[in-house]
């Protein structure tokens, strides 16, 4: 079976807080399988998947996936993780088997959107979900395509804020370094 390799750039985890990185396959591919590269040992690393039997491409994963990244031990300012997916044709793809009692099957309540926007000395950039959907929550994830991980001094490097309100995600970026930041909008049928 064909198997195209998407690696994603290496992602800042500095904190507790949970970072989201969603890498994507190209057109007409779904994810078949999910690694990541760690700079630390103390980042817990995850991946949102849909509900459904068997755990398959085109059923578990989609044509991307959400990677979700938190350091859970140490201080460590330039933490970060490297997500990488296998990408296989879409066609075909297992049948969904029941598992429990079900009043409604499990679907896809939500619609992720993102933005990836390069970092510039000062910019300010905002996203919306499209007309027909409402904002429900946002994320953002700083990036760095180098191909080591990022320095302390690459983290001290970028400053990023983001701010929600009228339904809309605002983030101010002011950076000093080559970097990517990623928007990833969570949006709900109106």
């Amino acid at each position: 079976m064909v198997c195209v390799p998407v690696a994603g750039p290496w992602v800042l985890t500095p904190s507790a807080t949970r970072v989201e990185y969603d890498l994507t396959c190209p057109r007409r591919f779904v994810v078949a399988g999910l690694d990541a590269e760690l700079s630390d040992r103390g980042i817990d690393i995850g991946f949102v998947g849909a509900l459904g039997s068997p755990v398959n491409p085109g059923i578990t994963t989609q044509r991307d996936s959400v990677f979700l990244g938190r350091l859970v031990r140490g201080h460590a300012p330039a933490a970060s993780f490297r997500p990488h997916i296998g990408c296989v044709p879409a066609s075909g793809g297992g049948q969904r088997v029941p598992t429990a009692v079900h009043l409604f099957p499990p679907g896809k309540p939500v619609d992720r959107h993102v933005v990836e926007v390069s970092a510039t000395r000062s910019r300010t950039v905002t996203a919306r979900c499209p007309k027909n959907e409402r904002l429900t929550g946002a994320t953002h994830a700083i990036g760095s395509y180098s191909p080591a991980p990022p320095t302390a001094a690459f983290a001290r490097g970028i400053h990023v804020t983001q701010r929600i309100a009228r339904g809309a995600v605002k983030v101010a970026i002011a950076s000093t370094v080559r970097a990517v930041v990623q928007i990833d909008l969570v949006c709900v049928p109106r």
